[in-house]
């Protein structure tokens, strides 16, 4: 038991390397408590029915193996802490030993025409929740042979005095059919919603990160400013003493030349403080609040020297006069996040575009509206609907798997954290194809005109996991 591990989360931040790997998320602690669960009811259940209900049960064979259950548990939890997390291959180990032990009370009750066989499902529910499909698909099939062995193989029903219930053959088929069923329906449901949380859990991780990232790359000229303010005082203390030690050094005192050195350097460090002081205050002005046009411009800018060019078009919608309340351009407060997504989506339409990509910026009284389209193939039908959603990429021969968790280029989520990013700040994705007979994707961000223009709170960058 060796491979039993301890590592639940990455240090770094990053999403764990158990849920980037498809290993388990099974703790020790839970398959011992499920376990001590059903040896309870398994008790119960051959109590009332030998005691209570006088049915002839093969009680010793019963007892001792719902008691091999019990010791197991109580060794794991001796050898083991509860909270140690499962590696894929032990729990498949623990689940199939379950599976293994149900069958074997099955067998000494009557196989599957007990009424209790249907929780064969159970152990392969817990691994369609927690483990890789590989160990569900295992324990799936384990459990149908063990089901299949059982319509043969077994003890006779126990009944009530020493009567002999013999149901009929094609009945237990039925009863195995159910139970089949049950198993892969059950167990694909469980393993979908699981597989959805997982990577929607990884997706939102490398969505912080980004976030993260841009969060660290605003706040650089707010931190040298502070540094200016922070260094000022210290500064101003060394060039006083300095200046108090240079009125009583002499000219041949060996020391006086690195005295002068230190204050002329104290005094260089003193303006170059200065500037940053200035540079911070400057850009507190005029960069933290920036117009439609200018938003558009930093998101473009960086894409300007490639091959697709890019036509901006800015303006209030048709009809509105550019003088009038509804006509003067908006301004927000600059928002990393926004600029990453808006940056995002315009990468993907210049990926796609066969000659060019249009971004156009128009607003209303009510309303901002920034449009990106291109002018390539547009957005398959099948990927539309499910686009913005983690891991789903209209590049051709790129799909989910385990091999491409640990990258995040060309597996979708750069849409997912884009579409995210957005949403944050208030606005609403609208995504289509151009009407015929043109061709290309068109993509549509709105926001409240009132929520585009408000100041983020001091909470609009915390983190969202």
């Amino acid at each position: 038991m060796a491979a039993l591990d301890n590592s639940q989360t990455d240090r770094r931040g990053a999403v764990p390397e158990w849920l980037r790997a498809g290993e388990s998320r099974l703790r020790l602690q839970t398959i011992v408590r499920l376990r001590w669960l059903a040896v309870l009811g398994q008790s119960l259940t051959v109590i009332g029915a030998y005691w209570a209900l006088g049915i002839d049960l093969p009680i010793g064979g019963c007892f001792a193996v719902i008691a091999l259950s019990a010791w197991l548990n109580v060794a794991l939890r001796i050898r083991y802490p509860a909270s140690q997390r499962l590696k894929a291959n032990y729990a498949f180990m623990m689940l199939g030993y379950d599976i293994l032990q149900l069958a074997a009370l099955l067998y000494l009750t009557g196989g599957l025409e007990n009424p209790f066989a249907f929780l064969l499902v159970a152990p392969v529910t817990v691994s369609a929740s927690t483990l890789p499909l590989r160990i569900t698909v295992a324990l799936g099939v384990l459990a149908i042979g063990a089901a299949t062995v059982l319509t043969t193989f077994h003890h006779p029903l126990p009944w009530f005095g020493h009567e002999a219930l013999v149901l009929p053959f094609p009945y237990v088929m039925g009863i195995w059919a159910s139970v089949v069923a049950g198993i892969l329906f059950i167990g694909f449901y469980s393993w979908r919603t699981a597989e959805e949380g997982r990577r929607m859990a990884e997706a939102l991780a490398a969505a912080e990160m980004v976030l993260a990232r841009e969060q660290k790359l605003s706040a650089l000229d707010g931190l040298a400013a502070a540094a200016a303010h922070g260094l000022g005082t210290p500064l101003a203390t060394i060039a006083v003493v300095t200046k108090e030690l240079l009125r009583d050094a002499k000219e041949a005192d060996p020391h006086y030349e690195d005295l002068l050195l230190v204050r002329a350097q104290a005094e260089r460090c003193r303006e170059i403080l200065k500037e940053l002081a200035g540079r911070g205050e400057e850009l507190d002005i005029i960069v933290s609040r920036m117009p439609v046009s200018h938003l558009i411009e930093e998101v473009v800018a960086p894409n300007r020297l490639l091959a697709v060019p890019i036509e901006v078009t800015t303006g209030p919608l048709a009809g509105i006069d550019r003088c009038s309340a509804a006509g003067k351009e908006p301004v927000t407060q600059r928002n990393p996040g926004v600029i990453y997504g808006l940056g995002n989506l315009v990468e993907n339409a210049i990926d796609f575009a066969a000659s060019k990509v249009d971004v156009d910026a128009h607003w209303s009284q009510d309303e901002v509206r920034i449009v990106i389209a291109d002018d390539g193939e547009g957005f398959p039908p099948h990927v539309l609907e499910q686009l913005g959603e983690p891991f789903v990429t209209t590049r051709p021969g790129e799909s989910w798997g385990e091999e491409r968790r640990t990258s995040h280029i060309g597996m979708g989520l750069g849409f997912f954290i884009a579409k995210t990013l957005l949403e944050r700040s208030g606005a609403q994705l609208e995504l289509a194809n151009r009407p015929e007979p043109e061709s290309g994707a068109v993509v549509t961000v709105i926001w409240p005109r009132a929520r585009f223009e408000q100041p983020p709170g001091k909470d609009e960058f915390t983190p969202f996991i």
